[in-house]
């Protein structure tokens, strides 16, 4: 039977989000009942809110998300009913010409429920990144359930679901930061300071995190910066050459997604170094710059959408890491609130007092 949950939904564009009543149907074939314990209040809920992915208004926000599996629809045999898992939003198809490639990071056509969460009235709702999981329970497609250990706290883990995976894997996965290299990050908010995890994780030698606050350069350092830049007290370019043998970084991460800072980041690189966008940036950005330097600097210039991750592959390995100790996923987590305080936590998020604020449920 349909069960009626409270959720919470952005109704119009830059409207207070609301908590509601909404019904959630019985799985169909390979879809996935999912009673939530946490879920992160990302940056990508607050743009969807604010109009900034698309008009399908009304949206079931929150994407970032752990929980243990309730009921399974026909054909369903990824999960099983009282599997933990942590929720993703790319479900590799496993047919598309990306996966067929050897490349399912890339996937093009990644899976969601087919079905319909809804409003109590019948209104259909459009969920934050084929999830919603500002909610008691959600609806989703099995392959945007990874099983994880369930002793992991799920405030901590569910992380993995965007933020922290997106700034992880873009060091890890996109950078390929290896042993002994200079990384610097640009930008230290959740996204960024996950980045330095990850090329700490990685074996980066000298870790250079840059941003204009104190309070999250001491993020940055509490994550494993080695070396940090205010960029309100002068040229980064040149502070980043400093620290590295006047040459720039081997990898240098870009996760505010702004021109000023991608040229930064450009600039900041050794010589055939690599710079990574994972800021995502406006469409009405532009950049405009000299073609003969790329040219003359040679090097990889990329963007990561989700840290380039493979998530049942990723998320278990970092799950697994965060139990033994040696990945201080807790860090993140700034504070656990209620599910009515979102549209606050939305307002802590942008004022920069928080890496993550996190919904229990």
């Amino acid at each position: 039977m349909p069960q009626q949950v409270r959720g919470v939904i952005a109704r119009s564009k830059g409207a207070p989000v609301e908590l509601v009543d909404i019904t959630i149907p019985d799985p169909g074939p390979r879809e996935v009942v999912v009673d939530i314990q946490a879920c992160g209040v990302c940056h990508t809920d607050l743009t969807y809110r604010d109009g900034g992915i698309n008009d399908e208004y009304p949206f079931l926000l929150g994407h970032e998300a752990a929980g243990v599996v309730e009921s399974v629809g026909a054909g369903v045999t990824a999960v099983a009913p009282g599997d933990f898992v942590v929720l993703n939003w790319r479900a590799v198809c496993g047919e598309c010409r990306a996966c067929r490639r050897g490349r399912p990071w890339y996937c093009f056509d990644t899976h969601n429920a087919a079905q319909k969460m809804t409003l109590a009235d019948g209104t259909e709702l459009t969920p934050a990144l084929g999830i919603g999981a500002f909610a008691d329970k959600t609806l989703v497609h099995e392959g945007q359930c990874t099983k994880v250990d369930p002793s992991s706290d799920p405030a901590v883990v569910g992380l993995l679901g965007c933020g922290v995976m997106a700034g992880m894997g873009a060091a890890m996965n996109t950078g390929n930061v290896s042993r002994g290299d200079s990384v610097a990050v640009i930008g230290c908010g959740g996204v960024g300071d996950a980045a330095i995890a990850g090329a700490r994780l990685a074996g980066a030698s000298t870790i250079i995190a840059i941003d204009r606050d104190a309070k999250k350069l001491q993020w940055a350092t509490d994550l494993g910066a080695t070396h940090t830049i205010n960029a309100s007290e002068g040229d980064v370019v040149s502070a980043v050459q400093e620290l590295t043998g006047g040459f720039g970084a081997d990898v240098v991460i870009d996760a505010v997604g702004r021109p000023e800072t991608w040229k930064q980041a450009f600039y900041a690189r050794d010589l055939a170094g690599t710079v990574v966008l994972v800021g995502v940036p406006t469409p009405e950005m532009t950049l405009e710059m000299p073609l003969v330097d790329f040219f003359s600097r040679g090097g990889s210039l990329k963007s990561s959408w989700y840290g380039d991750c493979l998530p049942e592959r990723d998320i278990p390995m970092l799950v697994d890491l965060y139990q033994q100790g040696r990945l201080p996923l807790e860090l993140f987590v700034s504070e656990r609130i209620t599910l009515d305080a979102v549209e606050q936590a939305f307002a802590t998020m942008h004022a920069g007092e928080v890496l993550r604020s996190v919904v229990i449920l």
